[in-house]
């Protein structure tokens, strides 16, 4: 974990989630899920500079949004949501994860903030 920069998601961490998954919810973690993933910035334009690397990695844009102010003294940031119909175990989650942290760094991005996921909705 040491040479990724920026990681704030462990494997345990992950472990854990798929653990709950498991327990409490409907999905078949077997089967394709739709899986989201959150990059931060102040900068909305530097969120756009990255969408053409990640489409080349298979994954499709959803949209650019301002996150929601604690205060009116907050600096604006903004989110990239991106998504992709994928079957995901800890491992290859995690693997995921890092090329993400590492995109984030490499192309300035204030960070890579994490993935939720949910049914594929037909």
């Amino acid at each position: 974990m040491n040479n990724i920069p920026n990681k704030k998601i462990t494997i345990e961490q992950l472990d854990e989630m798929f653990n709950n998954i498991t327990e409490h919810e409907q999905w078949d973690l077997s089967q394709p899920l739709l899986w989201g993933y959150y990059f931060t910035d102040g900068d909305p334009n530097k969120l756009e500079l990255v969408i053409p690397k990640i489409q080349y990695m298979g994954y499709s844009i959803v949209n650019i949004f301002q996150a929601k102010k604690e205060d009116d003294n907050e600096a604006d940031s903004f989110y990239l949501h991106v998504e992709k119909i994928e079957i995901h175990n800890s491992q290859s989650l995690n693997k995921t994860n890092d090329e993400f942290y590492i995109l984030a760094h490499q192309n300035g991005l204030d960070s890579y903030d994490g993935m939720d996921v949910g049914p594929v909705v037909k």
